[in-house]
């Protein structure tokens, strides 16, 4: 089980009380480092408490042995980076339940067709089912921020698609809603043949990019990592 912060404690103690082998604890306060300091000793065989950024380690080498479950109550200023980075090496995690921001929760679990849908919501389901769990009012933390919490559970699919894939997914979907009011063989000429691209995927290049599926990006991506060079 990683544990990923802000904050020493309640979270820590919940995760122990689990049927976790180990849990990790991943904190870049130094404050709250201290503060679990007696827990971990409490704990030797079971918690285990790193100093470090999130985004700089990887899961699988502080978890070595399956099954990985990710437990996170992320800081906003970088849930999407982290939440994208996790997404790439998904295959490796049972499962995540993370916090966010309401507003970023909402456009992880979006649906096609709605204005909270974008790349966030294609990357994400595309690699996990998502469902948001329970939304926390401010009241909820002390102190309370100024907007409301939602967390989100990700179940990931077993399929793995390599990091080339996964780039090319990330390319795609930045070029089609990077400017989401153009139609598709418009947003997507960056890239380089997107006519012969939507052509062979069976999609009409006058659709904008929320009104695509996650599997006709998926159809997409695979195209344009298969391009040569």
């Amino acid at each position: 089980m990683l544990e990923v912060g802000p904050g020493p404690g309640g979270l820590t103690r919940a995760l122990l009380r689990s049927a976790a082998a180990e849990v990790v604890v991943v904190e870049l306060d130094r404050r709250a480092v201290a503060a679990l300091a007696e827990l971990e000793c409490a704990f030797p065989d079971r918690l285990r408490v790193v100093e470090g950024d999130a985004l700089r380690l990887d899961p699988v080498t502080l978890l070595p042995t399956a099954p990985r479950r990710i437990i996170a109550n992320l800081p906003y200023n970088v849930a999407t980076p982290l939440l994208v980075r996790w997404l790439r090496g998904a295959v490796a995690l049972e499962g995540m339940t993370l916090m966010f921001q309401q507003e970023v929760a909402e456009r992880i679990c979006a649906a096609p067709d709605t204005e909270a849908y974008g790349r966030l919501a294609v990357l994400a389901q595309w690699r996990a089912r998502c469902t948001l769990l329970l939304r926390l009012p401010p009241g909820a933390f002390s102190p309370a921020p100024k907007v409301w919490s939602a967390v989100v559970g990700f179940a990931p699919y077993a399929d793995d698609p390599g990091p080339a894939l996964f780039t090319a997914m990330e390319r795609l979907t930045a070029a089609a809603f990077g400017q989401r009011r153009k139609m598709l063989r418009g947003s997507l000429r960056a890239l380089g043949g997107a006519e012969a691209m939507l052509g062979a995927a069976g999609i009409a290049g006058e659709r904008r990019a929320e009104t695509l599926g996650v599997a006709e990006f998926d159809r997409l991506a695979r195209l344009l990592a298969a391009r040569p060079g």
